[in-house]
């Protein structure tokens, strides 16, 4: 059906190293796997396999669970994109007072990765991470823009005046530097 890869961690893995909950739901135990370290695990590369048809309009999601979190959805694959490389965003677990809710004599509470079979419709993103890189990159290019334009402008009244063509020469000095400094653009990703 799927496999999955923790990139510079693990050989591949396949459906079997998962926990099945019912026919759509599997999870790994991050214990199991690495312990109390799962925050260390960044990414996972999730496959379809050559044998296993999904249906066009169901995808394979990919969910992140800390100790006494909620899950929280990473990303997915389908038919038409039948692998990635999803970074892991782990949640904060849970403060002291929501983790005492288990017997002193269970099991403790572990991180957990779920897969889960949906409608590819119901899903916001095939990749939550890039877009919030995107997210990142496009707030810290408009900041470098006020910033430039607050050096420029004047007030009239409760207006901020700027040059008319201020956006022009925003835009080529931004250019410059990026072309002097290849590392300048690299800034804007993290």
């Amino acid at each position: 059906m799927f496999g999955v890869v923790f990139p510079n961690r693990s050989f591949p893995m396949d459906i079997s190293a998962f926990s099945q909950i019912d026919t759509f739901h599997w999870i790994i135990d991050m214990n199991t796997f690495v312990g109390e370290a799962y925050d260390q695990v960044k990414e996972i590369c999730i496959f379809l396999l050559n044998n296993f048809t999904l249906p066009p309009e169901k995808a394979l999601a990919v969910y992140v669970q800390s100790p006494g979190s909620p899950f929280q959805y990473c990303g997915a694959v389908t038919l038409s994109r039948p692998s990635a490389v999803l970074s892991l965003l782990w949640p904060e677990p849970a403060t002291g007072s929501q983790l005492q809710l288990t017997a002193a004599d269970s099991a403790p509470l572990s991180a957990k990765i779920g897969v889960s079979v949906e409608d590819l419709s119901s899903l916001p993103s095939l990749d939550v991470a890039a877009e919030k890189k995107i997210e990142r990159m496009a707030l810290k290019v408009g900041e470098n823009l006020f910033n430039f334009m607050q050096s420029f402008c004047g007030v009239d009244g409760s207006k901020l005046v700027v040059p008319m063509d201020i956006l022009d020469r925003w835009f080529k000095k931004f250019q410059e530097k990026a072309k002097r400094d290849p590392e300048y653009l690299k800034g804007f990703t993290l």
